[in-house]
């Protein structure tokens, strides 16, 4: 399985951020925080609940996400990474990422600690390189200090550095994502997460451009934003290997892969939410609430098995956000029917305007495709909900058993041995 651990808490609170995450402030020392030594102490004991309930399943991935997870000293992030390899199996090859804001890497030497507590894979935070658009998003950092977190992370030896970027921002130019672009590639990073802009509701940027205060570049320009700065990427040696990210060959991130192929997934910490063997549940926001869950051993207690549709939707919808595909016998093997039939006018429309393509039993989006893949999901999501209505056509075979036996990737990811799941 696949393990997130979520870290809640920041120096100050971005403009267009709706995670779950706790502002410190800016002076407060993160080591010294009441907060962080809470924290702590509940995610070895949430570690310690699920060991005894998962204990020997093989860990693949670790991502230590937030929040800004780098306000962890990295003697912490050791602490937590020995105390999960003794309540799971971490696979030696584990990919263990961290993510970071550039001002919490300078000089170099946290770095070295981080990678010597078992971290191999920095995910830096930059978002842009304009001093203007880092001010609009309330960023903590300066362009200057991407250069320098970067610089730093690889001096201290780290092999494996994903760059966070976004576009659509307001006020934000095709000359200027492209000119961020190269800038970004000149610092050779072996990863690069491009987002689009998404107005999450409650926030201040929200607010600000519902009140006219600022203004989205017009859609044209968010299509080309995204049509060219892909292409340009992919023209550096970066392989657009799912809609927002890019990477150089061996570098694709693998936890987020496993997601995306429909691993389990233990999420640690408040928010987190978790799927394993078809049953999902989400721990409490509130961190007192969290704590008082984990004490009273009741995590997970609250859980929702998935439905056949639901398992398919996300089947669709998760294997659509990435290059390689559908594969349409993993469609075969869950609901019995054949993908094509089921979906023939959609399909035969969407081939004409080049917005998929299929191959060697994949069904991908194009390029094009990803740009408008929200409405083509929805299109698919409706068709598929009447069909799996209906009754299987005569002579075709059951779908494959419920998840509570094992869950597949299919051929595209390791077959995943579901657990025996305890009574709550």
């Amino acid at each position: 399985m696949l393990v997130y651990i979520h870290v809640p808490f920041c120096r100050t609170r971005c403009n267009y951020c709706a995670f779950h995450s706790v502002a410190l402030g800016r002076g407060v020392e993160p080591a010294a925080s009441p907060l962080l030594r809470d924290y702590l102490d509940t995610l070895l004991l949430e570690l310690a609940h699920w060991g005894d309930r998962l204990g020997g399943t093989e860990v693949q991935s670790v991502f230590f996400g937030g929040g800004t997870p780098s306000l962890l000293p990295p003697r912490i992030v050791g602490i937590v990474l020995e105390r999960l390899a003794r309540c799971f199996t971490l696979s030696p090859k584990a990919e263990i990422t961290l993510e970071a804001n550039p001002e919490s890497l300078r000089g170099g030497q946290s770095v070295k600690q981080y990678l010597a507590a078992g971290v191999n894979r920095l995910s830096i935070g930059i978002q842009s390189l304009d001093e203007s658009m880092l001010r609009l998003l309330g960023r903590p950092h300066k362009a200057q200090d991407s250069l320098h977190a970067v610089f730093a992370a690889r001096e201290a030896g780290c092999a494996n550095i994903n760059m966070d970027l976004m576009w659509g921002l307001p006020g934000l130019s095709v000359r200027q994502w492209l000119q961020t672009l190269k800038d970004a590639v000149r610092m050779s990073p072996d990863h690069i997460s491009a987002y689009g802009l998404t107005l999450e509701p409650g926030t201040p940027l929200e607010r600000d451009c519902e009140e006219g205060r600022l203004a989205l570049p017009p859609e044209r320009d968010q299509n080309i934003m995204f049509m060219e700065g892909a292409a340009f990427l992919e023209a550096n040696g970066y392989m657009h290997y799912e809609i927002s990210n890019f990477a150089r060959m061996g570098f694709q991130c693998r936890h987020n892969l496993g997601y995306w192929e429909g691993a389990d997934y233990l999420g640690l910490g408040p928010s987190a939410t978790s799927t394993i063997a078809g049953r999902r549940w989400t721990n409490p926001a509130s961190q007192r609430a969290w704590e008082a869950r984990t004490r009273e051993g009741s995590l997970g207690a609250e859980v929702e098995s998935l439905t056949p549709t639901v398992r398919v939707l996300e089947l669709i919808m998760l294997r659509l956000r990435t290059s390689r595909g559908l594969r349409l016998k993993a469609y075969r093997k869950l609901t019995g029917r054949d993908f094509l039939r089921d979906h023939q006018r959609l399909v035969q429309a969407l081939h004409e305007n080049g917005l998929i393509r299929i191959r060697n039993g994949y069904l991908r989006l194009t390029r094009s495709g990803m740009l408008v893949s929200n409405s083509i999901l929805s299109n698919l999501f409706e068709r598929t909900e009447a069909v799996l209505k209906q009754p299987l056509p005569p002579g075709t075979a059951s779908p494959s058993s419920t998840p509570a036996k094992s869950l597949s990737a299919g051929n595209d990811g390791p077959e995943i041995q579901a657990v025996v799941w305890p009574s709550a």
